[in-house]
C-alpha cells in the first residue's frame, strides 16, 4: 500500500496517476499491450522527476503542456485498448482527475487539448465493450467531466458524450445500466442548461430524480432496487465534483463565439441560428437543444417500420427535452434565439410526433406543452394557440371513441393547468378575447362538460362503464379547479377598498381603468413570466370590446354559413365589415371559419351586390405569369363551386376575363379561357369522382377543346400537359382533408388555419409511421413555423382587472352548472358529489363577489334543490352534504348573496322543521292555539331520534312532509290526498337520522354570523328572512314561526350596528311586522306583535341621544297596526304592550313618546270601552307621574300628549274619562306656563331660541317666535272645539277650563299671540251662536227643524260663555283692545238670535262691557258699539218681514170653522200648521228683542254720557 502511494511523485496529479498506471501495468497483457506497458513505465519514471509548474494552456493542473500530454498518453492508450481489465483502472483514474478539477480547459476537436479530447473520445468508444462495470464507469466519467467547472466541453465533443449515453441507454447490458444512462443524460441536460441560464460554469445544479424520469417510460427496466442504485450513482458523481474551485486561468471563454463546427450545422439552419449572443456556453446549449429536437423527429424507414430502438431513442429525446423545459428559466423567454429555437425546433418536433400513437410520446408531448404553457406562453402565443386544439382539445372533445390513456393524460394536464389561476386568465384574455384565435377557454369548458355528461344516450362508444365514470369524475374535478382558480385570482386582485369595482358591470368604464401597473402590487409570478416586450397590460374594458367584437363576428360567420346573404347583411349592419363590394370580397377571401360551399353559392348569386362582390373577389387575384391550370387551381382553393350551372357560368366568365387581363398574350380572347375553364372543371370531376366509370381520355379532352380559340385549336402539347396535371393532382380546396372528419372538426380547423398541418396528423396510424411523410408538406409546415418566428408577435395581454371574470363566467357558468348538477343528481359516489358541491361553492363565491345576480342565484338555487329538504323521504348522504354546502356558502359568502339569501334561509327553515318532527315536538300550529302568547325563546334540543314518538306518525304535518312536494312550493306536502305507505314512513325516519349530522349549532351559526355581514348584506339578509317568515306564517294548514323567532334573534344580534345601517334594517322589519300584525290569522298576528314587543323592550334598554328619531321609527309598527287592525284582541294587546314598555322603561323613552301617544290616540278613539279605559289608565299615570320624561329631549311630544288627551275628551263611553282628560289638559297648561318643558334643544322652527325655566318669577312674556306658541295653540284650540260637545258637562267644563287657562296665564302672552288666540280659539267658540240667523223659509217648500243642540248651548251655556268672554276681555283689555269689534260682534250676535234667551244674554253682556270699560273706551270704540247695536236691531227686520210674508201662502181657517179635534189633512195639513206656529213664535221673539233693545239702549247711552269726560 505504501509503495503504491509513493508512485507518481509528489504532485497531486502524480499521486492519482501513479497507482492507476501501476494497476494498468499489472492488468495488461504484456505481449498484446507492450506499447501500453512501456508508456506506463516511462510515465511513472517521468512523474518522479517532474516538478509542478504553471501553464495556462496546459490541460493538466501543475504540469506544462508537453508534460501533460506525455503523462496522459498512457491513459489514452489504456482506454483505446478495448481490454476491460485495462480500461477499468483508466476510467477510475480519469474520473478522479475530472472530479477533482485537475483537468482544465476548453475541449473540442479544434482545441489545443487534443489529448483530453482523444481521451474522452476513447472513453466514449469504451462504452461499447459490453461490460456492465465498464458501462457504469464510462457513464460515471462522462458525467463528472461535464459536471467539472474546470472544463468546457464543446461542440462535437459534447454531442459525442450525449450520443454515448444514448447508446448505453439503447443497448445497455441490463436495465439498471440503461436507467443509469438515462439518469446521466438527464443530469447532463440539467448541468448544461443551468450553465446556459446563468452563462457561467460555476453554478449550483439541481440533482435529477430517477423516479420522476420513469414517470412515463422504462418502468419495466426497474430491477428491484435499480432506482435506488441509480439515484446513489448520480449523487455520488455529483458529490465528488462538488466544491471543486473554478479555475479561471485554464478556462478562457472569450466573448466572441467561434463558428459552430461544420458537421453541427444542419442544412435547415436559418439566419437566427447564425446569430451569436457572445457566449460559448450558450452556443453549445443551443446546439445540444437543436440536436435533441432533431433526434426526436427521426422516423423509422419503410424497410424497418417497427424499429423499436429508434422509438426508444425518440422517446428518450422527448424526455430530455422535457427535462430541459422543466428547468428552463428566463433565458428561454428573453433571449430571442432560444425562443425562436423553441418555435422552430421544439414545436416542429411536437407537430411531427403528434402523428404517433405511442402513449409515452403523447404523454411527453403533453408534459412539454404544459411547460411551454406555464413558463413561456408570453412568447409563444401563436404556437400555443395552434397546439392547444391539436394536442389537447381534439382528445378532450372526442367523447365516443377516445383512447382511455390519452384522455386521462389530457384530463390530468388540464387539472394541473387549472390549478394555476394566472394561466386560466391568460388563456381567456389572449385567445377567447382575440378575434384571430380560437376560443380555447370556452372549448375547454365545453369539452369538459361533454366528458362529464358522458356519451349521448343511444350512441356507440368504446368506453367501458368504469372508464366512463372515471372520465366524468376527472372532468368535474377539472371544472372545479377552474372555478376555484378564478376565485383565487379574484381574491388576490380584490382588495378591501376595491369591492365597489365589481358590484355592477357599469362600474368600470373605458375611461376609468382600475389597472395595476405597479409590479409590487401585481402578481409576482405573472410579472416574472411576462417581462418581455410582447407582454402588455390591458384593461377589462378594452378586452370586453374585443370579446364583444369576436362574439358578433362569429355570430355573423355562423349566420353566413346558414344563409349567406343574411350573414353579410348582419355583418355590414353591425359594422364588422365594410359595405363596399371590395371589403366584402376581402372578408370572403381571408376570413377563416366560412363554409366554402356557401362562399361559392354567394359569389354565384345574380343580385347586383353579390355580383359586384364576385367581381371584386375575382379581381383580387393576380394570375400574372401563371399557367392556366395553376391559375384555376389557385382560384378554386378558397371556395367550392356551386352546383347550379348558371352560377358556375357567371364565376367562370369573370375568371376568364381576369386571367386574360393578367396574361394578355395567353389566348386570343376571353372566350377561349372561359370554355377551357369549363373543360378543366369537367375533367377534374370526371377524373376524380369514383362514381364515373368511363373516364375521359386525353384524346377525348383534346377533341372536346377543338376550335375554342376563335375557331383555331390550342396546341395539343399544351392541352395534353394540362390534362396530365389535372388527372395527376386533383383541383381541390386547401381545406379539403384526405382523412374523413366531422363537420364540426372541419369548421374548427378552418377557424384555426390548421388544415394543412392537421393533414399530417392521423391518430389511427401505427406508432412508428409518420403520416403524410410527404417531404414537401413537412417542409411547408417547417417554413410556416420559421416564418411565424420571424413575424412580430401579436401582443400578449396581461390583465389585473377583476372585471374580466364577468366575461369568463358568462362563458363557463352554464356548462359548469350542468356538469355539477348532473353529477350531483346521477352519482352517489361520495368523492364525485363532494367535488360537485365544491364546484358549486366556488361558483357561488365568484358570481356573488362579481355581482352577477342571475348566475349566482342559479348556482344557489341548484344547491338548495339538491338538499331534497322539500321531499325528505328521498334524501341521501349527498343531499345532507348539500345542506352542509348551503351553510358554508351562507357563512363564507354572506356579504354578497343578496337575493339568494331567500333560498338558503328556506333550506334552514325546512331543516328546523324536519328536526322538530324528528324530536316529536308539537307543530307551531298547535302552539298558536295555546293561551300563552308570551314569546319565550325555544329551548334548544339536541337531535336524538330515539325520542321519535309513534304518535307523531299520525301528525298531519308529518304525513305532509313524508309525501313531499316541489322545491318551489310554499308549504311542504302540496299533495294532501296522496297516500303514505309504511315503506315511505320508514324511509323518512331513516333519512331523518342523516340530518343528525347537522346540529343546532350549525343552524344558529348562520344567524349569529349575521352580525359580521356588511351593511348591504345584512339588509338583504333581513329582507330574505322576512320573505321566508311570511311564507311560513301564511301557510293555511301549518303556519310556522321559525323565521319570526329568527327575526327577533337577528334584530337582537344587530342592534349595535351604526344607526344608518340599523335604520335600513328596521325599515324592512317594520314593514314585515305591520304585514304580519295585520294578518287574518289572529294567532299569527298576536305572536308577531309579542315578538315586536320583545324587540322593543331590548331596544329601549339602549339610551337614545337628543334629537334622534330611532325610537319613534322602531315603535311605528305598533302605531300602524293599531290604526289599521280590525281585531280587538290585537289592539288590546298593542295597548298592553305599549303600557308595559313605557312604564318599565320610562326613563329610556325619548323620541318613542310620539309613537306611544299615537297608539293611545288610536286607542282613545276605539270602539271598545275596555281598550279606551286601559289606554287612559296608562295615560293618566304617564301625565301624573312621568310628565317630565315626556319633554325631556323632545318638546314637540308635548303637542302629541295634548292631542292624545283631546282625543280622550271625545270618548263616548265614560264622561269621567272626558272630564279627567280635560283636567289633565289644564295640568299640562300649568306645566307649560311654569316652564316645565325641560329639553336639551331650545331652538324653534325658525331658528330663534328661548331659555325655559322652572320658576314662575323668571317667566317672561312669550314672543311670536317662542316655541311655546306652537304648544299653546293645539291645547287651546282643542278646548275650544270641546265647547261644541253635545254633552253639557263637557261643554261647561271645557269652557271653564279654557277661559281659566287664558285668565290665569294670559299675562304670559304677547299682543300678537293674543290676537291669534282670539281669532283661532275664542271667536270660534261663539260661531255656533253668532252664526245662527233667521232660518230662511223660501218658496214655501222648506220645512222647519228645531236645532236642539244649538238651543241647548244657547240656553245653558250662552250666559256662562258671555260672562267668561267679558271677564277675559276686561282683564286683559290693554293687550286685547284691538279685538273689541270682535267681542262686540259676538255680543250682538247673541242679540240677533231668534231665540229670546241668547238675545237677553247678548244685551246684558253689552251692558256689562260698557259699564266696566266705559271710561277706558275711546270715542271711536263707543261709536263702534252703537253701530253694532244699531245693526243688530235693524238686521233682523228683513228676516222678520220675510217670515211674515210666508203667512200669505197659508190658508188659515176661520176660528168658527175649526176646532182642535175636527181638522183633517184635507182641510189643513201638518206642515202649514207647524209653519204657522213657527211664525207666531218668531213674531213674539222679535217683538221681545226689539223691546229689550229699546229699553237698554238709553241706559247704555246714559252710561256713555256720564263716563264721558266731555
Amino acid at each position: 500500500m505504501s509503495a503504491s502511494q509513493s508512485l507518481g511523485g509528489s504532485s497531486r496529479c502524480g499521486r492519482i496517476l501513479g497507482p492507476s498506471l501501476d494497476k494498468i501495468i499489472k492488468n495488461a497483457a504484456w505481449r498484446k499491450h507492450s506499447q501500453l506497458v512501456s508508456s506506463c513505465k516511462s510515465t511513472l519514471d517521468k512523474l518522479e522527476s517532474i516538478s509542478e509548474s504553471v501553464d495556462s494552456k496546459s490541460p493538466l493542473l501543475g504540469f506544462s503542456s508537453s508534460d501533460a500530454e506525455y503523462v496522459l498518453q498512457p491513459l489514452f492508450l489504456a482506454l483505446d485498448s478495448a481490454y476491460a481489465k485495462v480500461v477499468e483502472p483508466a476510467l477510475e483514474c480519469t474520473f478522479k482527475l475530472f472530479s477533482l478539477g485537475l483537468i482544465c480547459g476548453e475541449i473540442d476537436n479544434s482545441s489545443h487539448s487534443v489529448i483530453v479530447f482523444n481521451i474522452i473520445d476513447a472513453i466514449c468508444k469504451s462504452g461499447g465493450l459490453g461490460e456492465e462495470a465498464i458501462e457504469l464507469g464510462v457513464l460515471r466519467v462522462l458525467l463528472s467531466a461535464v459536471r467539472s467547472p474546470c472544463i468546457l466541453i464543446r461542440g462535437d465533443c459534447l454531442v459525442q458524450i450525449v450520443r454515448t449515453c444514448y447508446n448505453v441507454y439503447l443497448g445497455g447490458v441490463n436495465g439498471t445500466n440503461q436507467i443509469c444512462a438515462k439518469s446521466v443524460l438527464a443530469q447532463i441536460m440539467t448541468i448544461v442548461f443551468t450553465r446556459v441560464e446563468e452563462d457561467s460554469m460555476d453554478v449550483s445544479v439541481k440533482r435529477v430524480s430517477v423516479s420522476e424520469l420513469l414517470e412515463f417510460t422504462d418502468k419495466n427496466l426497474n430491477e428491484g432496487n435499480s432506482i435506488h442504485f441509480c439515484q446513489n450513482f448520480i449523487n455520488e458523481v455529483m458529490e465528488a465534483t462538488q466544491g471543486v474551485p473554478l479555475k479561471p486561468s485554464p478556462i478562457d471563454i472569450p466573448n466572441a463565439s467561434p463558428p459552430l463546427p461544420k458537421q453541427a450545422v444542419d442544412e435547415a439552419s436559418t439566419d437566427t441560428e447564425a446569430g451569436t449572443d457572445g457566449s460559448k456556453i450558450r452556443e453549445d446549449g443551443f446546439l445540444l437543444f437543436k440536436n435533441l429536437c432533431k433526434l426526436s423527429m427521426k422516423f423509422s424507414s419503410q424497410q424497418h417500420p417497427d424499429d423499436r430502438i429508434l422509438l426508444r431513442g425518440k422517446i428518450l429525446s422527448l424526455e430530455l427535452l422535457k427535462v430541459v423545459m422543466d428547468n428552463g428559466g428566463s433565458i428561454w423567454r428573453v433571449n430571442e434565439r432560444f425562443l425562436n429555437g423553441i418555435k422552430q425546433y421544439l414545436c416542429l418536433s411536437l407537430l411531427k410526433n403528434s402523428a404517433l400513437s405511442a402513449m409515452a410520446i403523447f404523454q411527453l408531448q403533453c408534459s412539454i406543452f404544459m411547460n411551454l404553457l406555464s413558463k413561456f406562453r408570453s412568447g409563444l402565443k401563436k404556437e400555443i394557440g395552434m397546439f392547444f386544439p391539436m394536442l389537447i382539445l381534439r382528445v378532450l372533445e372526442n367523447v365516443l371513441q377516445p383512447s382511455f390513456l390519452q384522455k386521462m393524460t389530457v384530463l390530468n394536464l388540464l387539472d394541473k393547468l387549472s390549478q394555476d389561476p394566472q394561466i386560466i386568465i391568460d388563456i381567456f384574455v389572449n385567445y377567447d378575447c382575440d378575434v384571430d384565435a380560437s376560443n380555447i377557454f370556452e372549448r375547454i369548458v365545453n369539452g369538459l362538460l361533454k366528458t362529464a355528461l358522458g356519451p349521448p344516450t343511444g350512441s356507440t362508444t368504446s368506453l367501458s362503464p368504469a372508464q366512463d365514470i372515471t372520465f366524468r369524475h376527472e372532468s368535474v374535478k377539472c371544472l372545479v379547479s377552474i372555478i376555484k382558480s378564478m376565485g383565487a385570482w379574484m381574491d388576490q386582485q380584490i382588495r378591501p377598498g376595491d369591492l365597489n369595482l365589481v358590484k355592477t358591470p357599469e362600474s368600470t368604464s373605458v375611461g376609468e381603468s382600475p389597472l395595476t401597473l405597479n409590479g409590487e402590487e401585481g402578481n409576482a409570478s405573472d410579472l416574472e413570466l411576462h417581462p418581455d416586450v410582447n407582454s402588455e397590460f390591458s384593461d377589462a374594458a378594452t378586452l370586453e370590446q374585443r370579446r364583444a367584437y369576436k362574439v358578433e363576428l362569429q355570430k355573423g360567420i355562423s349566420l353566413f354559413n346558414r344563409k349567406p346573404s343574411k350573414g353579410i347583411d348582419f355583418l355590414i349592419s353591425n359594422k364588422k365589415i365594410g359595405s363596399s363590394p371590395e371589403e366584402v370580397a376581402l372578408f370572403l377571401k381571408n376570413t377563416v371559419g366560412l363554409d366554402e360551399a356557401k362562399i361559392g353559392d354567394y359569389l354565384g348569386e345574380r343580385e347586383d351586390f353579390s355580383l359586384k362582390v364576385m367581381h371584386a373577389y375575382v379581381d383580387s387575384f393576380n394570375f400574372k405569369g401563371m399557367d392556366f391550370g395553376e391559375a384555376i387551381r389557385f382560384f378554386l382553393q378558397g371556395f367550392r363551386l356551386p352546383g347550379e350551372a348558371q352560377k358556375i357560368d357567371r364565376i367562370m366568365e369573370k375568371f376568364a376575363e381576369r386571367f386574360c387581363k393578367c396574361n394578355p398574350s395567353s389566348f386570343s380572347s376571353a372566350d377561349t379561357a372561359y370554355v377551357l375553364a369549363y373543360s378543366v372543371i369537367m375533367l377534374n370531376t370526371d377524373a376524380h369522382n369514383n362514381m364515373v366509370k368511363d373516364k375521359m381520355t386525353k384524346a377525348d379532352f383534346i377533341r372536346n377543346n377543338r376550335g375554342i380559340d376563335d375557331g383555331k385549336d390550342l396546341p395539343e402539347e399544351y392541352l395534353g400537359a394540362l390534362y396530365d396535371k389535372i388527372v395527376r393532382n386533383e383541383i381541390k380546396m386547401k381545406a379539403d382533408s384526405s382523412a374523413p372528419q366531422s363537420k364540426q372538426e372541419n369548421s374548427f380547423n378552418r377557424l384555426l388555419g390548421l388544415d394543412g398541418i392537421l393533414n399530417l396528423v392521423n391518430w389511427k396510424q401505427n406508432e412508428e409511421k409518420a403520416v403524410g411523410a410527404n417531404g414537401l408538406l413537412i417542409r411547408h409546415i417547417q417554413e410556416q413555423f420559421k416564418s411565424n418566428s420571424r413575424k412580430s408577435e401579436s401582443a400578449y395581454h396581461v390583465v389585473t382587472d377583476v372585471a374580466i371574470l364577468r366575461f369568463m363566467v358568462e362563458v363557463c357558468w352554464g356548462p359548469m352548472l350542468a356538469a355539477f348538477s348532473v353529477t350531483l343528481d346521477q352519482s352517489d359516489d361520495r368523492v364525485a358529489t363532494s367535488q360537485s358541491l365544491q364546484g358549486f361553492r366556488h361558483a357561488v363565491h365568484v358570481t356573488a363577489v362579481m355581482g352577477m345576480q342571475t348566475q349566482r342565484d342559479a348556482f344557489v338555487t341548484s344547491v338548495a334543490k339538491f338538499t331534497y329538504l322539500h321531499c325528505a323521504g328521498d334524501m341521501k348522504q349527498k343531499n345532507v352534504d348539500a345542506v352542509k354546502a348551503i351553510i358554508s356558502i351562507a357563512i363564507e359568502d354572506g356579504d354578497h348573496l343578496q337575493e339568494a339569501w331567500e333560498h338558503i334561509l328556506t333550506c334552514l327553515s325546512r331543516i328546523e322543521h324536519l328536526q322538530l318532527l324528528g324530536e316529536g315536538a308539537p307543530s307551531d300550529a298547535t302552539f298558536f292555539t295555546s293561551s300563552n302568547f308570551e314569546a319565550e325563546e325555544k329551548t334548544q334540543k339536541t337531535l336524538g331520534f330515539s325520542s321519535f314518538k309513534k304518535g307523531t306518525l299520525q301528525n298531519p304535518a308529518m304525513l305532509a312532509v313524508v309525501r313531499g312536494s316541489s322545491y318551489d312550493s310554499t308549504s311542504v306536502g302540496a299533495n294532501p290526498s296522496a297516500l303514505v305507505t309504511p315503506e315511505q314512513i320508514n324511509s323518512f325516519i331513516s333519512n331523518l337520522n342523516l340530518l343528525d349530522q347537522i346540529g343546532n349549532f350549525e343552524l344558529n351559526h348562520v344567524f349569529a354570523h349575521s352580525q359580521r355581514l356588511n351593511g348591504e348584506a345584512i339588509v338583504a339578509f333581513v329582507k330574505a328572512l322576512c320573505k321566508v317568515s311570511i311564507s311560513e306564517l301564511q301557510s293555511p294548514t301549518d303556519p310556522r314561526v321559525f323565521g319570526l323567532t329568527k327575526i327577533v334573534e337577528i334584530a337582537h344580534y344587530n342592534m349595535n350596528r351604526i344607526r344608518l345601517v340599523w335604520s335600513r334594517i328596521w325599515n324592512v322589519l317594520s314593514d314585515f311586522f305591520v304585514s304580519v300584525g295585520l294578518s287574518e290569522n289572529l294567532s299569527v298576528a298576536i305572536f308577531a306583535m309579542d315578538s315586536l314587543r320583545q324587540l322593543a323592550m331590548k331596544f329601549l334598554e339602549r339610551e337614545e341621544l337628543a334629537n334622534y328619531n330611532f325610537q319613534n321609527e322602531f315603535l311605528r309598527p305598533f302605531v300602524i297596526v293599531m290604526q289599521k287592525s280590525n281585531s280587538t284582541e290585537i289592539r288590546e294587546l298593542i295597548v298592553r304592550c305599549i303600557s308595559q314598555m313605557v312604564l318599565s322603561r320610562v326613563s329610556n323613552v325619548k323620541s318613542g313618546w310620539k309613537s306611544v301617544f299615537m297608539v293611545f290616540t288610536a286607542a282613545a278613539a276605539d270602539e271598545r270601552k275596555n281598550i279606551v279605559l286601559l289606554a287612559f289608565e296608562t295615560m293618566e299615570k304617564i301625565v301624573r307621574e312621568f310628565f317630565p320624561y315626556i319633554t325631556e329631549t323632545e318638546t314637540t311630544t308635548f303637542t302629541d300628549c295634548v292631542g292624545c288627551l283631546l282625543t280622550f275628551t271625545n270618548s263616548r263611553f265614560n264622561s269621567d274619562v272626558s272630564l279627567n282628560a280635560i283636567a289633565f289638559l289644564r295640568f299640562c297648561a300649568v306645566r307649560l306656563a311654569d316652564g316645565g318643558l325641560v329639553c336639551n334643544k331650545n331652538s324653534s322652527a325658525d331658528g330663534s331660541s328661548v331659555v325655559l325655566t322652572n320658576g314662575v318669577s323668571d317667566v317672561h312674556a312669550l314672543t311670536d317666535n317662542d316655541d311655546h306658541v306652537s304648544f299653546w295653540i293645539p291645547l287651546l284650540s282643542g278646548l275650544s272645539k270641546l265647547t261644541y260637545d253635545p254633552r253639557s258637562a263637557i261643554r261647561k267644563s271645557s269652557l271653564e277650563v279654557l277661559f281659566n287657562i287664558l285668565k290665569d296665564h294670559g299675562h304670559l302672552f304677547s299682543r300678537t299671540f293674543w290676537n291669534s288666540i282670539f281669532c283661532s280659539v275664542i271667536f270660534p267658540v261663539y260661531n255656533s251662536v253668532c252664526g245662527k240667523r233667521d232660518m230662511n223659509i223660501l218658496d214655501g217648500h222648506s220645512s222647519v227643524s228645531v236645532h236642539t243642540e244649538g238651543s241647548t248651548w244657547d240656553y245653558e251655556t250662552s250666559p256662562v260663555a258671555a260672562e267668561c268672554l267679558i271677564d277675559l276681555f276686561v282683564t286683559f283689555f290693554d293687550m286685547v283692545r284691538s279685538q273689541l269689534p270682535g267681542v262686540v260682534s259676538v255680543l250682538t250676535g247673541f242679540i240677533r238670535s231668534p231665540v229670546q234667551g241668547p238675545a237677553s244674554t247678548g244685551v246684558a253682556g253689552l251692558m256689562r262691557l260698557t259699564g266696566d270699560l266705559g271710561k277706558r273706551l275711546s270715542e271711536e270704540e263707543w261709536k263702534e258699539i252703537f253701530l253694532c247695536l244699531k245693526d243688530a236691531a235693524t238686521s233682523t227686520v228683513p228676516g222678520f218681514i220675510k217670515v211674515l210674508r210666508t203667512m200669505s201662502n197659508i190658508a188659515v181657517l176661520k176660528i168658527s170653522q175649526s176646532s182642535d179635534h175636527d181638522m183633517t189633512n184635507d182641510e189643513f195639513d201638518d206642515d202649514n200648521l207647524q209653519t204657522a206656529t213657527y211664525v207666531v213664535s218668531r213674531t213674539k221673539n222679535h217683538i221681545a228683542m226689539q223691546l229689550l233693545i229699546l229699553q237698554k239702549a238709553p241706559a247704555i247711552l246714559i252710561s256713555r254720557q256720564h263716563q264721558s269726560p266731555y
